[in-house]
This record gives structure tokens, C-alpha cells and sequence, in this order.
């Protein structure tokens, strides 16, 4: 298991990019130290927007498997308004 990545408190279209560089950065020292699941915390997060979304979506096409740990009460929200509460609690736990 990996050290997690921590997921901004603000998870928008503001900072997708630079959230995803530093992802994509962390993703690839995880994988050069064999780590197998990668641990994302979603516990800082008080405000997502669909590009924060849309990024972490994304992560489930990747062939590196991943889980959500301690998403907030504002990311599970969000992502059971637009129907992805299901994908969440598949990807989630409590660390």
C-alpha cells in the first residue's frame, strides 16, 4: 500500500490541471516503488465541481488500481447528484 495522495480542499475546474500533474507525477513514483493500490484521500475536499469529477473518473480507465480513502461529506455528495455514489462506495474506504 502506498502513502496516500491528498486531493485538494478545492477539487474544480481551478486547479483540475495542476491536480492532475501533480497525480500523474505521485501515480508514477508509486508505480517505480511497485506499490499495487494506490491510495487517494479525498478528506481535505470542500468543493468539487464536474472537472474535479471528471478527474477522478479517469483514474478508473487507467490499468494502476486505486481506491478513494476518507472521502469527505462534500465529495460523496457531489458524486451521488450526478449518479456516481455507487462508483464511489466501490472505490472507498476508510483508512
Amino acid at each position: 500500500m502506498s502513502q496516500a495522495f491528498e486531493l485538494p480542499e478545492e477539487l474544480t475546474i481551478y486547479s483540475a490541471v495542476e491536480t492532475r500533474d501533480a497525480l500523474l507525477a505521485w501515480v508514477t513514483e508509486q508505480v517505480a516503488k511497485s506499490a499495487k493500490l494506490l491510495d487517494i484521500s479525498g478528506a481535505k475536499v470542500r468543493e468539487v465541481d464536474g472537472a474535479g469529477l471528471q478527474l477522478l473518473a479517469s483514474l478508473s480507465h487507467s490499468d494502476q488500481p486505486w481506491r478513494m480513502v476518507n472521502a469527505s461529506p462534500v465529495l460523496t455528495e457531489a458524486c451521488a447528484h450526478i449518479g456516481l455514489g455507487q462508483w464511489l462506495a466501490q472505490q472507498a474506504t476508510t483508512a
